[in-house]
């Protein structure tokens, strides 16, 4: 199609002019002519094929189709839809989300043997003794740099003064006795110890029973056990603890260690109503802006639903023995967690770069590290070379656990803690998420964040100006039109009709039903119950299982290709600020 005039020069002579005679008309032609040949742009129109409607993309002809496997972040959306539409790919296409060059991971060797003593390194733990300290900017820095797993802030709730008394277990009766809570019924045992069921040695799987009680009913619980260890204290005395010291000494290997008391932990308590625990909530918006529940620079943020105890705080109510067995966050994300106290808790962790041979120790004692529940035996470790953060959480300590740490803790007192997971936007929490999105797939392991639906909400909403943070999202936005692409092409070419239905205001991240991976954009939707209708929605793959011809299957498309061109032609990297400079705030950081 050409949209230019040719200027074609007219060969028919008008009656009764002289053939040999040029006119004033002809005259203008020959000097247009003389200026060189006409200079047309040649444009090709590509047609879209979006829900019901048909579109069409201009592209110049001259301009020449890259090859799908030479297209980078530094294409256009309209460059990368032409390759999609010129690679005729047969089956399947599946590539990663992730580009093994835009790696940010710290290098640590594990080669060399650690030393014994520095196997348990000492924990950094900031102590903050003004509001200014806790908003600095090198606070944040501290937190979630790569090399630093775990970050103690103590004395957090004097210096932004907190009142925690709002998480007491008075407070809670008081604002919402009947809630339910999840109990955990499980085996009282020293911090550092795992014993298994018959008591004859130690071991990974660390399981508890399941049950469900009120806020009210556990609080009472808490009280009772409280009052019963302040009774066995007044009734013992030091000979027959000295007793029990000898006993252990004498106790032969393989002989049955006898089994600590029952206890039940109050686990997973939901605080994300806001009418319900309007003062508590509130109280959490004193906190620096990358700690809060809720901040622009929070990925969780950006996710459009609720995800409880994610981007909603959850409470934990506690007696001492109680275990929140080993694990790294959902999609790897970072989490914040305050002791209210009375009591301490007990923490141990490992950095993100240990997680695979911590997997393999579950494998090897048949737990599943995703989805079992396990209790690292610290000599396993230890003779793994795999150093272990130990430490005290104690009242109105913040606890802030960086991306991908793996972790576990336990009571030491009666106590309760609240706590909530951070995305803040950086190139390690954003690349160890997307790491994790893809494992969870391999595993068919359901992925808590919908990390697609986030990276091109942040994509729209956020400006980046840290340049691997905003290589790895152009990445993912790029593999992710390049699989909706060839996959809407592979549909039309069946003869499929796509149906565009735009998503509504709050509408969630989708799953399919059958095996847990997240479904963008493209959604393959059956219906289960025509009395009922009611619809499941699925991904390819399921759906083909299902009906290979994808007969009784409607595909709808949730946006149109030229919405998700535009958002990605307009993601660009933004130029960074001046950058703060330390000098303007000091903070005491102490390694103990």
């Amino acid at each position: 199609l050409s949209p230019s005039c040719t200027g074609r020069q007219e060969t028919k002579h008008r009656k009764g002019s002289d053939s040999g005679s040029l006119g004033p008309t002809d005259f203008l032609k020959l000097k247009a002519l003389s200026d060189g040949p006409p200079k047309e742009l040649k444009i090709r129109l590509i047609k879209v094929e979006s829900g019901d409607r048909e579109t069409f993309i201009a592209s110049e002809v001259e301009e020449k189709r890259i090859p799908l496997e030479e297209i980078c972040i530094k294409n256009t959306a309209s460059e990368i839809i032409r390759s999609c539409k010129g690679a005729r790919v047969k089956g399947k296409f599946k590539e990663s989300y992730l580009l093994p060059a835009f790696s940010v991971k710290p290098i640590i060797t594990t080669e060399e043997p650690i030393p014994r003593e520095k196997l348990n390194p000492p924990t950094p733990s900031i102590y903050l003794e003004s509001k200014r300290d806790a908003f600095s900017p090198v606070l944040l820095q501290f937190c979630t740099d790569p090399k630093n797993p775990v970050t103690v802030i103590r004395g957090l709730a004097g210096s932004l003064r907190l009142n925690l008394g709002l998480f007491s277990t008075k407070s809670l009766v008081e604002a919402n006795a009947e809630q339910a809570v999840e109990v955990r019924t499980q085996v009282q045992q020293p911090a550092d110890e795992n014993w298994d069921p018959s008591g004859t040695g130690q071991t990974w799987p660390c399981e508890s029973s399941r049950s469900h009680t009120t806020i009210a009913k556990y609080a009472q619980y808490q009280a009772s056990s409280f009052q019963e260890s302040l009774q066995e204290e007044k009734g013992s005395d030091e000979e027959d603890d000295d007793d029990e010291k000898e006993k252990e000494k004498d106790k032969k290997p393989g002989e049955q260690k006898p089994l600590g008391k029952i206890i039940k932990f109050g686990t997973n308590i939901d605080l994300s109503d806001p009418k319900r625990w309007k003062p508590q909530l509130q109280e959490l918006q004193k906190l620096p802006a990358f700690m809060r529940v809720a901040s622009s620079g929070n990925m969780l943020s950006h996710v459009g639903h609720t995800i409880l105890g994610m981007n909603t705080v959850q409470l934990y109510m506690k007696v001492p023995g109680s275990r929140t067995p080993g694990h790294q966050e959902n999609n790897n994300f970072c989490s914040v967690n305050i002791n209210i106290g009375p009591g301490d808790c007990e923490w141990f962790s490992v950095h993100e770069n240990y997680w695979q041979a911590i997997n393999d120790f579950c494998e090897k004692h048949g737990v599943d590290y995703l989805t079992g529940s396990w209790w690292p035996v610290l000599e396993d470790l230890y003779n793994a070379n795999i150093p272990v953060y130990r430490f005290i959480q104690r009242p109105g300590d913040l606890v802030w656990i960086n991306a991908g740490t793996v972790h576990w803790v336990q009571a030491v007192g009666w106590c309760n803690n609240i706590a909530w997971n951070v995305g803040p936007l950086n190139g390690y929490q954003y690349q160890l998420a997307l790491e994790r999105f893809e494992w969870n797939e391999v595993k068919k392991v359901k992925s808590i964040v919908p990390m697609i639906h986030v990276s091109w909400n942040v994509a729209r909403t956020l400006k980046i100006t840290e340049p691997d943070t905003y290589k790895m999202v152009k990445h993912c936005l790029l593999q992710s039109m390049k699989h909706i692409q060839i996959l809407r092409d592979q549909l039309v070419a069946e003869g499929k009709k796509i149906s565009y239905q735009s998503r509504v205001k709050d509408e969630p991240a989708y799953y399919c039903n059958e095996c847990d991976v997240e479904v963008f954009d493209l959604l393959f939707v059956t219906s289960e119950n025509n009395s009922r209708k009611t619809y499941v929605v699925h991904c390819e793959d399921c759906a083909r299982q299902r009906s290979p011809n994808l007969n009784n299957v409607v595909v709808l498309e949730q946006y149109r290709i030229e919405e998700l061109m535009s958002a990605y032609d307009s993601f660009n990297l933004v130029s960074e600020r001046a950058r703060y400079s330390p000098k303007a705030s000091i903070l005491f950081i102490y390694l103990f």
